[in-house]
């Protein structure tokens, strides 16, 4: 059931690539003050940062609409 996804500029992307993208172009402070979540914050680290995201919808879509913003 793949189906192409032309006009999604986040198919073919996992969380962490966006992520780490993110945090390249952003750093830890820089992304906490885009939006503001606590894994970004206190001890921040990709894999915990994943952790959250994974399980938090609302804060994943801030995170992918960022994304969008951000390098599209």
């Amino acid at each position: 059931m793949n189906h192409p996804q032309p006009n999604n500029p986040l198919h073919g992307l996992s969380l962490e690539k966006i992520l780490t993208r993110l945090v390249e172009r952003y750093g830890w402070d820089g992304l906490y003050a885009e939006i503001s979540v606590n894994c970004f914050h206190n001890d921040p680290s990709i894999k915990s940062s994943l952790k959250f995201l994974r399980k938090t919808q609302w804060a994943r879509d801030k995170v992918e609409a960022l994304y969008i913003n951000t390098f599209t």
